[in-house]
Parts: C-alpha cells; sequence; structure tokens
C-alpha cells in the first residue's frame, strides 16, 4: 500500500479527513497521463478550490472523488454519497426544474411525499420555488445552474462537487451564486470541493487552495481571510499576488 510522504506534514498531524488521496495515478488510453502520484486530504466541513491550468488534472480528480473514474493506481478513501454540479446544470430539457431537482432521490426510492418534500425545500433553498413548473429553456443560465445545485442538495451529499460551476455566467449572476454556496456551506457544513479557473474566486470562495500543475498536487495555500472577502483588500490582493506567481511559474 503507497505510503502517505507525500502528504504535508499539517496534513498528517490531523485526524484523517474526508477524502484522502494517496499516490494517485490516471492513464487514459494510449497512454496520456491525466493524474500523477497525487497526495492530498480534505477535512469534513472544508472548503477547498482546485486550480490550475486547462488539462493539469483537475477534473480528473472530481471524476475520482465522484466514483465517475476510477485510478490506475494510489489509494483514495472518501465517502459513498457525493453529489457532483456540472459546468452547465447538465439539465433534462423534457423536465420541468421540480422533476431535474428530484432526480437524484427519485434514483434511491424515497416515498413520493418525501421526494416531494425535499425537492421543494431545496428548490426553495435555491430561490426556485416560483419557477418549479419552468423547464430548462425557459430558464436563464444562473437559474439552470441553480436548479442543478438543488439536485444535488437534495440527497444530502457528505462532499459536493462543484465543476467550474459559474465559467459561463454573467458577473452578477456569479456574484449571487457566490453567496449561496457560501450560505449553503456554513448552513449544511457540507464538505465543498470545486474547480475554478479563476485565482480570484478561489480567494474569495475556499479555506484552502490546491494548485495542481504537471498533473500532480504543486503546492498548497491557506486563505486565514475574515469574511465576507473584498477583492480591493491588502491581504485580498497579497494572496492572490502570491498565488498567481506559483501558477505561472515554469
Amino acid at each position: 500500500m503507497p505510503n502517505d510522504s507525500n502528504l504535508n506534514n499539517s496534513e498528517q498531524g490531523k485526524s484523517p479527513g474526508v477524502i484522502r488521496f494517496v499516490n494517485v495515478s490516471k492513464i487514459y488510453p494510449p497512454g496520456d497521463v491525466a493524474l500523477q502520484e497525487t497526495s492530498f486530504e480534505i477535512q469534513e466541513g472544508e472548503f477547498v478550490c482546485l486550480i490550475g491550468p486547462s488539462g493539469c488534472g483537475k477534473s480528473t480528480i472530481l471524476k475520482l472523488i465522484a466514483g465517475l473514474e476510477f485510478p490506475d493506481s494510489g489509494t483514495i478513501l472518501k465517502p459513498a454519497n457525493v453529489a457532483m454540479v456540472f459546468q452547465n446544470g447538465a439539465l433534462l430539457p423534457w423536465r420541468t426544474a421540480r422533476e431535474n431537482a428530484a432526480l437524484g432521490l427519485e434514483g434511491e426510492s424515497f416515498a413520493r411525499t418525501i421526494v416531494r418534500t425535499e425537492t421543494e425545500k431545496y428548490l426553495e433553498m435555491m430561490g426556485l420555488s416560483s419557477l418549479a413548473s419552468k423547464y430548462p429553456r425557459e430558464l436563464s443560465g444562473g437559474e439552470r445552474q441553480r436548479v442543478g445545485i438543488a439536485r444535488a442538495l437534495a440527497v444530502q451529499p457528505k462532499v459536493l462537487l462543484l465543476d467550474e460551476p459559474f465559467s459561463s455566467l454573467d458577473p452578477k449572476t456569479t456574484e449571487d451564486l457566490h453567496q449561496d454556496i457560501l450560505k449553503i456551506w456554513k448552513g449544511t457544513g457540507t464538505t465543498i470541493v470545486m474547480v475554478s479557473h479563476l485565482i480570484e474566486e478561489a480567494v474569495t470562495l475556499a479555506e484552502r487552495i490546491l494548485l495542481i500543475k504537471n498533473f500532480t498536487l504543486e503546492k498548497r495555500f491557506e486563505v486565514p481571510l475574515s469574511r465576507p472577502r473584498r477583492e480591493q483588500a491588502a491581504e485580498f490582493m497579497k494572496l492572490t499576488t502570491q498565488i498567481r506567481k506559483d501558477f505561472f511559474k515554469e
């Protein structure tokens, strides 16, 4: 079994994380490396962002946590109850917002009344109660993404995975969803792992940032900033500049 020599010392001193990668590698045929000997831990209740250049392995990590992919070597420990929100919401066009949000619960064979109650609860949490009967084509991009988040939350996941969920949205909608995600995180205690292509977004949301480069974990950054976080604040800009230097370093 691989050892945990690649884990950060501070991580080794903590209790075992809710997610643990030990020397994990993933290779796609005909030999394309997607992830190489990567080790890290994420503690229960953390909000962690993965950043890095395109094609560096960020989304592969999310897929491995979600169980959509499996490692070729190494060890992954993770809970069974994991939900994922994709970039475009991934809604079924022939189902209403309510029906899309209920998909995960329907697969668990819950009674119809429970499915309805839980679905309505999370639609309301995401501000969608008045839009529950609308079809995806009748919703804005931000509203569709909210339905995707409601669907993920309805199964009460131990870990919520977000794969660049705001990349196609306008700045105002993105800012609103940032606040919603933070409220959900604080209110539910759910562990959140999010892939972002924006350093500023990662610093705004996360407690810890993992920089993925060359198909492995390059560096960890703690984000000890009080909330709410403002991009114009000196400490915010200082940390962002530090991360940017490592991001672009050859």
